[in-house]
């Protein structure tokens, strides 16, 4: 069996190059395959911090009877998300309408022309909590093709209909009242106690931030800053190294799904630069230290996350006991810690482990800084969840813009700095004959081109470099980028 993911890019593509199952990569190949075959399409979408995605990997992918299955009835085929937005996009915009809810591992099965025409997230390997085991599933849909192709053809017909009513759907004009209009439908669903919208899970409202930061009243920015000291506060806020996890799974911020994304910290970084108070400066100047710390690479851009596991437990390198801080910093100084961070002998998460909040200020602000520095040191002599290490256009871009704005807010040079040598990575590496492509590893750029998001990203990033360093080849390199984006991404 050809093992088609070795030479692969993608650090995600790679974790699965030695699986039993005959992967393919997403290309014209594959689907010629399928044809060849008359087999249906299997398509499986993740990433590489994703907990879920590594599980279904263990229990399905590395099982040598569900693969054997899988190889003989299907075409398989393995997308890293962020190295194809533009195909996750559409089959997770199919997902939802299917299931009513997306996520990842994302399970499509496809016709020979891509439709698919059945979708899913995670399945388990067996029956449970009224879920079919993912051998079921693969069952019933592969006799579906090869017996009910009348059914296949319905689905496949009725979805493309349904989704093409989606995109027709007609935009209105935005002036000040929709504007208002906005904010108080977010005033609406604002949680009061907590901070943020909605209820559990609770992921951070980075880009909704960014709205009310830049409409300005009072009402707004109140939102705004009570969400960003929930958030900081909590257990989603890294409060020893900085950097703020994907999501909270509970509604008041405590317990997170512990991998960190780049784009998540960069949003924030964003709305915390721009809002300039105390607070913001305390939760920016963590994140932007955590992304120059963490994912900053050899070559000067920013990996694409850190993975929520190490040694196979999620939360392992994060959460601590009351017993671990007395280990780490003896007796008094472990029982203040665990006073101050929340640390009890029940626990906030598992195994009676307890992730660090800071609901409070410290009153001895040195004490704790000389608490929180000793703990970085034990820390990091526990095994560091891996690390998603390619570097990829957009969200660099979005990694540019904070850092360059809290540089220009704080005057802090070493922010300045990196977010100059990440634009100078994807102007040398990513721009390729006039093209910008989206991703590079190890300083190798990859095939996949820029899509839209890369190119109004790093256009954005290069415009705050310009502003914050007064040098006019990133007004020269923007201006590029967007006119490259209006002549390939015509409305």
């Amino acid at each position: 069996m050809a093992n088609r993911l070795a030479s692969a890019t993608s650090p995600y593509l790679l974790q699965h190059a030695s699986n039993p199952v005959d992967w393919w990569e997403w290309g014209p190949e594959a689907f010629a395959e399928a044809k060849r075959r008359d087999a249906p399409i299997l398509l499986s979408v993740g990433y590489s911090a994703c907990h879920w995605c590594h599980v279904m990997a263990h229990e399905s992918f590395e099982d040598e009877t569900t693969a054997a299955y899988l190889n003989e009835h299907y075409v398989s085929i393995k997308v890293d998300r962020e190295e194809r937005p533009d195909v996750d996009a559409i089959y997770m915009q199919a997902t939802t309408a299917m299931t009513g809810h997306g996520g990842w591992p994302m399970t499509c099965v496809l016709d020979h022309e891509g439709n698919p025409f059945f979708a899913g997230t995670y399945f388990p390997p067996r029956p449970a909590h009224g879920q079919p085991s993912f051998t079921q599933v693969l069952q019933g849909l592969s006799d579906a093709w090869v017996n009910r192709g009348h059914d296949v053809a319905r689905v496949v017909g009725n979805l493309r209909e349904h989704l093409n009513a989606q995109a027709a759907l007609p935009a209105g004009l935005v002036d000040r009242a929709v504007l208002d209009g906005a904010v108080n439908k977010l005033r609406s669903e604002f949680d009061t106690a907590n901070g943020g919208f909605g209820g559990a899970p609770k992921f951070p409202p980075s880009m909704v931030l960014e709205f009310p930061v830049r409409h300005g009243s009072d009402d707004a920015l109140a939102m705004v800053d009570d969400t960003l000291e929930a958030m900081a506060r909590g257990g989603i806020h890294d409060q020893l190294g900085g950097g703020f996890a994907r999501y909270s799974v509970d509604a008041q911020w405590v317990v997170p799904h512990f991998e960190k994304m780049l784009y998540d910290n960069a949003l924030l970084l964003r709305v915390c630069a721009d809002r300039r108070t105390p607070m913001a400066a305390w939760a920016g100047e963590g994140i932007a230290d955590f992304l120059i710390r963490e994912l900053r690479t050899d070559e000067g851009g920013f990996a694409s996350a850190l993975d929520a596991d190490s040694e196979g437990v999620e939360g392992k390198f994060y959460a601590r006991t009351p017993a671990q801080l007395v280990g780490a910093l003896g007796e008094e100084d472990g029982r203040w810690a665990a006073s101050l961070f929340e640390v009890t002998d029940t626990g906030t998460f598992e195994h009676g482990a307890s992730t660090l909040q800071l609901l409070r200020d410290a009153d001895d602000t040195d004490r704790w800084i000389a608490v929180r520095d000793r703990l970085l040191v034990a820390r990091s002599e526990r095994v560091r969840p891996e690390r998603d290490d390619k570097v990829v256009a957009a969200r660099n871009g979005l990694a540019i813009s904070g850092p360059a704005r809290l540089a220009a807010w704080l005057d802090e040079p070493r922010y300045l700095d990196a977010a100059v040598a990440a634009g100078e990575l994807l102007l040398e590496l990513h721009v390729v004959d006039g093209r910008l492509r989206r991703v590079s590893r190890d300083g190798v750029v990859g095939t996949p081109a820029g899509v839209l998001e890369d190119h109004g990203a790093v256009a954005a990033g290069f415009l705050d470099l310009l502003r914050a360093t007064g040098d006019s080849r990133w007004l020269h390199a923007a201006t590029d980028l967007l006119d490259t984006a209006l002549a390939h991404f015509p409305r």
